[in-house]
């Protein structure tokens, strides 16, 4: 019965924080940390058993770096491995030595000092990818470099993790043997991992998609994620190691999209657990006997690993800029340092009080870091004195760009996309408004005119010239949301046309009197063109075919309502390897591309077509053959997943 109460109070704690932290704009992460100090044992002490909530916690790690792993497909990672190999490496190496010394120089022992310098050298995996992912920063500059660092740090944990119980049996060589061992371990490990992933799990996804049904779907998805992180946790490595490799492989199959989708309610809610776990360990009275000692203690280590990732960033190529902001987001102390405490702990390698220092410094770190990374550019920018460059932001379109009599899209999935390909070729300019940073980016990087915000707010509005637009399409299918972006607009112009659109006719009325001017619903257009085959393959004229066809959308589909409704179920995942998705591709200073011909490359025999090449700011539609690719070109190609997965390799690669 204890165990219910200690359940529902952490819950309870979660849902009032998380609401009152959100009301006051304050980061998700920030609220969590707080709803666990309150029921921890420094706090109310209502949850007490830690241990428990601990494995569960695990989990949302897990599955946040089985998300990581889709979204990091194998060409672009082999693309990062300098990065990986020399910021990575340097940076954990680096980092260790210095905390070390100092802490040998505060008169810690050699063992106790290498903890040290071990939990300090590590960043938050949970945290800054999930606030890059909130914002959009994944695919810039500086999110790759922190992304292609923390990779090295989650592969660090593992000899990590042999070495620390070892330092308290003082033998070099069972240690050295077992390093090795695990060394081993290790590459068969990731050896076995990448062929499962690469020929047995899509062939299993294939199957359980045919049954067309998303309960298995789903289940399969966890299980998938479970077994991985168990493989590598048997063999005696990071269980997050293995979700990361399972997602990487299964980034390269048809079903991506939908495993992403599948995974993250179960990610963010497990996530939310892990970092209320992380505040119940925060001692609050230390912060009151010895508040000045803990944010001296804070504010030294974060300092030193911004600048030892500066520094290595701008050794590696790197602009000022991203190194400054790549360091600002990966200041603060991991969640893997915690492990590692309690590791020390039970090894009994570091004083109580040197424990409790650290708990307080690391949960304070990781709390301001939503901050640090929300303000990590513009900071970066004052440090640096530099000056923006074509990476602007998403809420607003580029300085130069000025839009007249154009159309707003809002909602830029692929029913808006296919809108914006056919007003492109009628030379019409469109603006779009979508809410999915990810995708917002990826449309930016391609070209397109896109923001990033909701539909609803009166800036994004403004940003997309609304004033001066003689149209907007409302393309994301929502009713609720569709109306109120219908009164949003209207408030804004009383005169613009808005065009809806609707899966079903059940809100048709409440569309129409909240000021659209025409409803398009898919299902009775649906019905519409197939009515249209039906009688043109059946001998009827094809005037009369339009004449009624266009009678019925003037009547608004009245002769089309009140059919009796059944079950039904949306496209399940087998349907999506039959699409074919756009896909843009920037070319690094490595890229197999680089100097070579559009001609030479011949992407066309591997069935994947060239849609348009960016280049700064000049964009080529099918551009000529004979030109030659450089640094930083942007080639959007059209193909299924997997071959435009396949051409990705051969652009980076070559193979």
């Amino acid at each position: 019965m204890t165990g219910h109460i200690e359940i529902l109070a952490i819950l309870t704690s979660a849902v009032i924080v998380v609401w009152l932290f959100r009301r006051l704009k304050l980061p998700a992460i920030l609220a969590y940390l707080v709803a666990g100090m309150l029921v921890g044992q420094h706090g109310l002490d209502i949850a007490q058993e830690q241990v428990d909530y601990d494995h569960f916690a695990e989990l949302g790690i897990v599955f946040l770096l089985f998300t990581l792993g889709l979204e990091f497909s194998l060409p672009r990672l082999v693309a990062m491995r300098h990065l990986v190999l020399s910021v990575g490496s340097m940076q954990v190496g680096i980092s260790l030595l210095i905390f070390l010394i100092a802490s040998m120089f505060f008169g810690l022992s050699f063992s106790a000092a290498f903890v040290v310098g071990s939990i300090l050298a590590l960043s938050s995996t949970a945290i800054v990818i999930r606030q890059l992912s909130e914002t959009g920063a994944m695919n810039r500059k500086s999110g790759q470099l922190s992304v292609a660092v923390l990779l090295f740090q989650d592969v660090a944990v593992v000899p990590l993790l042999i070495i620390i119980p070892m330092l308290a049996q003082d033998s070099d060589s069972s240690m050295l043997l077992a390093l090795m061992l695990a060394m081993v371990k290790g590459v068969v490990v990731v050896v076995l991992l990448m062929l499962i992933g690469k020929w047995l799990l899509p062939r299993v996804f294939n199957v359980i998609a045919q049954v067309r049904t998303d309960e298995l779907f789903v289940l399969t998805t966890l299980l998938v994620t479970l077994l991985a992180s168990a493989f590598t946790q048997w063999f005696g490595l990071s269980m997050a190691l293995g979700a990361f490799l399972a997602g990487m492989m299964l980034g390269e199959s048809e079903y991506k999209y939908q495993l992403e989708a599948d995974i993250r309610p179960y990610r963010d809610i497990l996530l939310g657990l892990f970092f209320i776990t992380v505040g119940m360990k925060l001692d609050v009275s230390l912060l009151l006997s010895s508040p000045f000692s803990l944010i001296a203690l804070m504010i030294s280590f974060m300092t030193v690993k911004v600048i030892i990732v500066k520094m290595l960033a701008v050794k590696a190529g790197e602009s000022t800029k991203d190194a400054w902001a790549s360091g600002l987001m990966l200041a603060q102390m991991g969640e893997f340092g915690f492990v590692l405490i309690a590791l020390a702990n039970n090894s009994q390698l570091i004083p109580v009080d040197v424990t409790s220092m650290l708990l307080g410094a690391g949960v304070l770190s990781m709390a301001i870091t939503p901050y640090m990374i929300d303000h990590a550019r513009s900071w970066s920018l004052f440090l640096s004195q530099e000056k923006v460059s074509d990476e602007h932001d998403l809420e607003s379109l580029p300085d130069n760009k000025t839009l007249n009599n154009h159309v707003i899209i809002c909602g830029f999935g692929r029913i808006g996309q296919t809108v914006s390909r056919f007003l492109k070729q009628e030379g019409i300019d469109f603006v779009a408004i979508d809410i999915d940073p990810l995708r917002t980016r990826k449309a930016r990087d391609a070209g397109e005119n896109v923001l990033f915000g909701s539909s609803r707010k009166t800036e994004i509005l403004n940003a997309a010239y609304l004033a001066e637009a003689k149209l907007v399409v409302i393309a994301f299918g929502e009713d609720k949301q569709s109306v109120e972006v219908i009164q949003k607009v209207r408030s804004m112009s009383e005169s613009v046309p808005i065009l809806v659109r609707t899966r079903n006719d059940d809100q048709l009325s409440v569309l129409q009197s909240a000021g659209a001017n025409e409803v398009v619903p898919e299902s009775l257009e649906g019905s519409l063109m197939l009515v249209s085959q039906v009688l043109s393959l059946s001998g009827v004229p094809f005037s009369r075919i339009m004449r009624r066809v266009q009678k019925e959308r003037k009547n608004h589909y009245n002769h089309l309502h009140g059919f009796f409704q059944g079950e039904h179920t949306d496209m399940s995942s087998s349907g999506i390897d039959k699409i074919e998705f756009a896909h843009a591709i920037i070319l690094t200073d490595d890229s197999f591309a680089c100097g070579k011909t559009l001609q030479s490359l011949d992407l066309e025999s591997r069935r994947v077509f060239i849609i348009s090449l960016r280049r700064n700011d000049t964009e080529y539609e099918s551009p000529d053959l004979t030109m030659e690719l450089l640094p930083q070109d942007t080639l959007i190609l059209r193909g299924k997943p997997r071959r435009v997965e396949r051409a990705e390799r051969y652009l980076q690669e070559g193979h």
